[in-house]
């Protein structure tokens, strides 16, 4: 079991006008999953490529428990990552592939058997050690190099990207594998992705990344309803936003006097709350509301509504926006609980 922790972490390309990472600290509690999220060019593979050893940083120092790890060789740090395209020998076999790290290790190949069998055995792919990874699929290549990986208990894990050259359905089994054998083998493991849900659906903590810098470091839910600021709301999906001012447990804007749930600071601040919070109905915090547009999107209808004429978005099911349709008019409740503060912009 291994903390990994990475301080004043700086990066910048040669010819590039700002830093890939700046200036990160990060820590992931040892035998936690943590998902490296981000936009395309926030710095999250350039991060993953730092711990690995590599590139080399300009500044900072990555450490496994309390010992620095930056001046050694990637082959010398305990680390192992896994590329989003699985990298397979092709001239080797499944099995070849899966031992190749214990063979440069000079295991006996008795040992080196029993090891791939197993692991072959783990990821779900009995019976294929004697393919080429051209006889298998995606999803069984991507599995054949997490196994590679993990064959070599490594005490960190890396995986960049791993599950998005996969089509939904493999992408979801993908998903439970990885979260199941990080769970059985307890290895502390980062997961570099893109995707909000997908870092929800693995993560024990979700590090945000945003123009190189960490954006907020927590549980998947805090970044849902307690996002640190503006933009780290927007990613996740926010749209309410309604700047005003709180004071004396209410919070003032276009919208009138709204109250507060219990804690909140005081000050000017941009109030939101996710469309799946606001409640169609009578309620707590009620207003009359005109119905702009209903929208299908599957298993969610999104309700497009100007409120005092501030417009606010409402996620629902199906079933409830049946009778909605647009210049209908309703009363919406903004439930105090479901309320958050952000610092103003």
């Amino acid at each position: 079991m291994t903390t990994l922790s990475l301080h004043a972490l700086r990066k910048t390309y040669p010819g590039a006008g700002h830093a890939a990472v700046h200036g990160l600290d990060l820590t992931a509690a040892s035998g936690s999953l943590t998902a490296l999220l981000g936009p395309s060019g926030c710095g999250k593979t350039t991060t993953m490529k730092l711990i690995a050893g590599l590139i080399a940083p300009d500044a900072g120092e990555v450490r496994l428990d309390t010992g620095p790890i930056t001046h050694l060789p990637p082959e010398q740090r305990g680390v192992t990552m896994v590329f989003q395209n699985p990298l397979l020998f092709p001239h080797l076999t499944i099995a070849q592939n899966i031992g190749f790290g214990l063979r440069m290790r000079g295991l006996p190949p008795a040992r080196i058997a029993d090891s791939v069998a197993a692991m072959l055995s783990r990821v779900r792919l009995d019976g294929l050690g004697d393919r080429r990874p051209a006889a298998l699929s995606g999803g069984q290549q991507q599995r054949a190099a997490l196994a590679r990986a993990l064959v070599l208990h490594p005490r960190v894990l890396l995986l960049d990207e791993p599950l998005s050259n996969l089509d939904p359905g493999l992408r979801d089994e993908m998903r439970q594998l990885i979260r199941g054998l990080q769970l059985e083998t307890g290895i502390t493991t980062i997961v570099v992705t893109h995707d909000q849900a997908e870092a929800v659906a693995l993560a024990d903590r979700i590090a945000l990344m945003l123009d190189g810098r960490l954006a907020q470091h927590g549980p998947p839910e805090d970044l849902y309803r307690r996002p640190a600021s503006l933009a780290v709301a927007r990613f996740f999906g926010g749209v309410n936003f309604l700047p005003g001012r709180s004071e004396g447990g209410v919070f003032r804007s276009a919208l009138g006097t709204l109250t507060l749930p219990p804690g909140m600071p005081e000050g000017d601040g941009i109030l939101t709350l996710r469309p799946e919070a606001l409640r169609l109905g009578p309620g707590p915090n009620a207003r009359m509301a005109r119905v702009d547009a209903v929208t299908f999107l599957g298993t969610q209808t999104r309700i497009s509504l100007t409120v005092e004429g501030c417009a606010l978005q409402a996620l629902t099911t199906p079933d409830l926006a049946t009778a909605l349709a647009a210049g209908t008019s309703l009363a919406v409740s903004l439930p105090p609980e479901a309320l958050w503060l952000l610092p103003p912009e």
